[in-house]
């Protein structure tokens, strides 16, 4: 989707012979005018001029659309993606985490949702417990492991950052460094006491089994033990796939395994009155009078149901309210978060990543969305580039470079896995390794000949000057010089803050850094430019004004406030 930051002015002649004048411009590069009128489109709208602007009208969505496999990627846009960085500020503000990684273990909003989901259920145990029994049954509940008894946050994030690894998963594991998830070993232990019989159900193996339980032991669960507790096979020796359990393929679901578990508890006389478990799929296929969801966004195990089962109600939520600045985590419940592992699936999507992390570079929909986004700017912005060297108003436009002009998907992706790492970005730069970012080099090149000054202006340092400008060139971009490339100083040797630029605090922000520049830019010792169009993928390459038109271009890989 095009986010457009400027709104219409009311129609002048002089407005109508911009119109006009972008129409003739275009033909005469061989454009198309696509969507809104060429007066329309240009005319920058109230307040967003030079020297200023309604900079609160460049913000982040905060309502998003989000089915959990990732299929939304191809159909709501870049801008209609939950942007990864602000799922990841939201999940942590949501565990208490102050960005370490490590969950608050006293106090947390996921803590007291915890404590409220228990106590509610714990209320019930009582009617639950007296129905089974009511019935000759054998009254059961059965628990999952991993976020239903044992709190992996701190591996998760802390250690893995997102990135599951079963190798380290399993150092965890054995080492019984799991403590417990909040609430849940006085209700374990509460309904043993009841007489309910406790049953674990869990996707750890059969390997890994002992190390897990001395965890639930070490950390206050009490009923739990080998007979009881049930993990998967490894299909090595003795642990072989259990004869109760017969799966469509091969390889099980998780569906077809723990469903099918809970089959073979039934009938041993037991009756399943509660199934609690972090993920749908620990909950589907049957075989439990009630499932109880408990809340994790920190990932996501999707499975088929069994063949022929239908449950509608045991899904993942696909609408939700998300502030870029990770805030709602205080607010919206464990299941109002974007699951991380979904968000990252609408972006593969997205970008017709297969799951390498290499995006397609030949179609996607960000692709057809650049593309698409430039066609519906470009006459516009041509007819300001020429419009503005006929007045002798030395017309320029701003370009940022990642993500607006070079394309890091591939780095941040394949290489970093959504972690940004500045020591690897700087290899990739000095290689000079980015394409370039679709549509661009022809908007550039387009502007350049309509009349326009290009000038690049971006948050890499001056150490990657040349580096930045050699890639431009390789790629295809023959506007940029270095007299017009502005990158930020290192503080080393030469490499020091200009003069043009003051900031509120000794470290300047991205918006004290950009917006000041582009003043530069348009004041006598910058050349006197007039920036008809400021391009970029962050708001904060936006915000501060000093330009007449702001182009966002989508990027959900991360996000820079």
């Amino acid at each position: 989707m095009t986010t457009r930051f400027d709104s219409p002015a009311p129609r002048t002649p002089i407005r109508r012979t911009l119109g006009a004048t972008a129409a003739t411009v275009a033909l005469a590069l061989g454009l198309t005018l696509v969507g809104a009128s060429g007066a329309q489109a240009w005319d920058p709208g109230p307040g967003s001029g030079h020297g200023g602007g309604h900079s609160q009208t460049l913000a982040p969505r905060t309502q998003f659309t989000m089915a959990p496999d990732g299929s939304s990627g191809a159909t709501v846009g870049g801008e209609g993606i939950p942007n990864i960085d602000s799922d990841k500020k939201t999940i942590a503000t949501y565990y208490g985490d102050p960005g370490t990684g490590i969950a608050n273990k006293t106090a947390s909003p996921y803590i007291t949702e915890m404590a409220s989901i228990v106590s509610r259920e714990a209320a019930k145990l009582s009617s639950l417990y007296r129905d089974a029994k009511r019935h000759g049954e054998k009254p059961a509940i059965v628990f999952d492991a991993d976020d239903t008894t044992l709190w992996t946050y701190d591996m998760e994030v802390g250690d893995m950052h997102f990135n599951f690894s079963p190798a380290e998963q399993d150092v965890w594991v054995q080492d019984q460094r799991f403590p417990a998830t909040p609430s849940m070993v006085a209700f374990v232990n509460k309904a043993a006491a009841m007489g309910f019989a406790v049953f674990g159900l869990t996707g750890r193996n059969d390997d890994q089994k002992a190390a897990t339980l001395g965890n639930l032991s070490k950390v206050g669960y009490t009923p739990f033990n080998t007979q009881n507790f049930f993990t998967k096979w490894t299909g090595v020796g003795a642990s072989q796939q259990p004869s109760y359990i017969t799966c469509v393929t091969a390889k099980c679901t998780t569906v077809e395994y723990k469903a099918l578990t809970r089959k073979h508890i039934e009938s041993l006389g037991y009756d399943i009155a509660l199934n609690v478990g972090d993920q749908w799929s620990d909950l589907q296929g049957g075989y439990a009078d009630r499932a109880l969801k408990l809340p994790n966004p920190t990932y996501y195990l999707p499975s088929a149901n069994l063949p022929g089962v239908s449950q509608p109600w045991l899904a993942p939520r696909t609408h939700f309210t998300m502030a870029a600045d990770g805030s709602s985590g205080a607010k919206v419940g464990g299941e109002g978060i974007p699951n991380i592992d979904s968000v990252k699936s609408t972006i593969y999507t997205y970008y017709g990543d297969p799951g390498t992390g290499i995006a397609n570079k030949t179609d996607s929909p960000y692709i057809r969305e650049m593309r698409s986004l430039v066609q519906r700017q470009l006459p516009a912005v041509a007819a300001a580039c020429f419009v503005g060297k006929k007045l002798h108003k030395n017309p320029a436009i701003v370009l940022d470079a990642d993500d607006t002009t070079l394309w890091t998907y591939d780095m941040e992706v394949a290489d970093m896995h959504f972690n940004f790492n500045p020591a690897e970005q700087d290899v990739w730069v000095q290689d000079q390794r980015f394409p370039a970012t679709p549509s661009m080099v022809t908007l550039a090149s387009v502007a350049q000949k309509s009349g326009c000054t290009i000038v690049g202006l971006t948050g890499r340092n001056d150490d990657q000057k040349a580096a930045t400008l050699g890639n431009l060139a390789k790629v295809g971009y023959t506007g940029f010089t270095a007299a017009n490339y502005y990158t930020k100083w290192t503080g080393v040797g030469t490499s020091q803050q200009p003069s043009y630029i003051t900031c509120a605090t000794a470290k300047c922000t991205t918006i004290e850094y950009k917006s000041q520049t582009r003043a530069h830019v348009e004041s006598a010792s910058g050349g006197r430019y007039d920036i008809v169009a400021n391009f970029g993928d962050q708001f904060s390459d936006l915000i501060g004004g000093h330009a007449d038109r702001t182009i966002k271009l989508p990027n959900p890989t991360y996000y820079l406030p």
